[in-house]
């Protein structure tokens, strides 16, 4: 067969670590096709290649085409691809990069069905919520209220600051534009806070639905990690918005959200704050295994033909 043209799939080794790449980009009404080792979007006003290897999560929006030779360069860059509504604001769908081990996956998946291990995790996202502060005798409950003031000061405290009224979090998912500016901008914050969570998420080979305070849901972990950043990254970035009156709120929040993101290296943080959560320890790199399952609680190598009565050694 006639090679493929086109850049060759780069090794897992060579790959940028996802807390080394920008966060996301944000992408509608163009196309998107593959130009050797980066995609090329074309639209009304002309032609753009980006290069792939250091880019996080890619939000496709509405009247948006990408080509499968483009999915297949993403993919193999490790990139994750998000399918999102107008202006980034609901979430459709994704495609799952490439990821080698399941480590992280099984620690998380042995964390949340069991009471114990669920609820220290739990508190342990608590607790970067509240530096210095003991929170590993609160019940859930306690923590909830705790966390329910905190977002609520956090409000009153923007407000101030900005000079923005506010009476309350509304958000119409079927309406957009029924709420007011700093509500609008909050929505959009938050869902470019998502999509960076997902795309980190699922480059570490974790399960986005697996969730240790939301549950119930496909992205009850992404909600969880993304809501250890709200106070700080969302909300005073909507109000600041908010008071120096946008003309489009939705796309002053998407590049200011992208500023901050990186500003602020969230991702490098998330991916630190995941491994953290689920006590796991930091590898330089990541690594190709695959290995059989053992009912004495341990694992056999793989690609080996076993006997009866042991390896058969052909």
């Amino acid at each position: 067969m006639t090679k493929v043209p086109g850049a060759d799939r780069p090794d897992i080794q060579e790959l940028p670590r996802i807390r080394d790449r920008i966060s996301f980009l944000y992408l509608s009404h163009c196309k998107v096709n593959r130009s050797d080792s980066a995609i090329s979007v074309t639209d009304s006003r002309g032609v753009a290649c980006i290069p792939v290897a250091t880019i996080g999560a890619i939000l496709l929006g509405p009247g948006t085409t990408i080509t499968h030779r483009a999915m297949e360069l993403l993919g193999d860059a490790g990139a994750s691809v998000l399918w999102v509504g107008d202006d980034g604001v609901r979430y459709y769908a994704h495609g799952r990069p490439l990821t080698h081990s399941s480590s992280l996956l099984m620690k998380q998946a042995a964390a949340a069905t069991n009471t114990r291990s669920r609820i220290d995790v739990a508190r342990r996202m608590y607790g970067m919520r509240f530096p210095g502060e003991d929170v590993s005798r609160l019940t859930m409950q306690q923590l909830r209220g705790r966390e329910g003031s905190r977002i609520r000061s956090a409000y009153a405290r923007a407000s101030r600051e900005t000079g923005v009224e506010w009476s309350g979090r509304d958000y119409d998912p079927s309406d957009f534009t029924a709420s007011d500016p700093v509500n609008q901008s909050l929505t959009v914050a938050n869902s470019c806070l998502y999509g960076a969570a997902h795309s980190v998420i699922v480059a570490m080979g974790c399960s986005p639905g697996l969730g240790f305070i939301h549950c119930g849901h496909e992205r009850s972990f992404v909600y969880d990690v993304a809501d250890l950043y709200k106070a700080e990254i969302c909300i005073p970035l909507a109000f600041r918005l908010a008071s120096e009156g946008c003309a489009d709120i939705s796309s002053a929040t998407r590049h200011a959200m992208r500023d901050a993101i990186r500003r602020n290296h969230v991702m490098e943080r998330m991916v630190r704050d995941i491994r953290y959560l689920l006590d796991a320890d930091d590898p330089d790199q990541e690594v190709n295994v695959l290995y059989l399952w053992d009912d004495d609680g341990g694992t056999v190598t793989s690609g080996v033909s076993y006997t009866e009565f042991g390896e058969d050694d052909g």
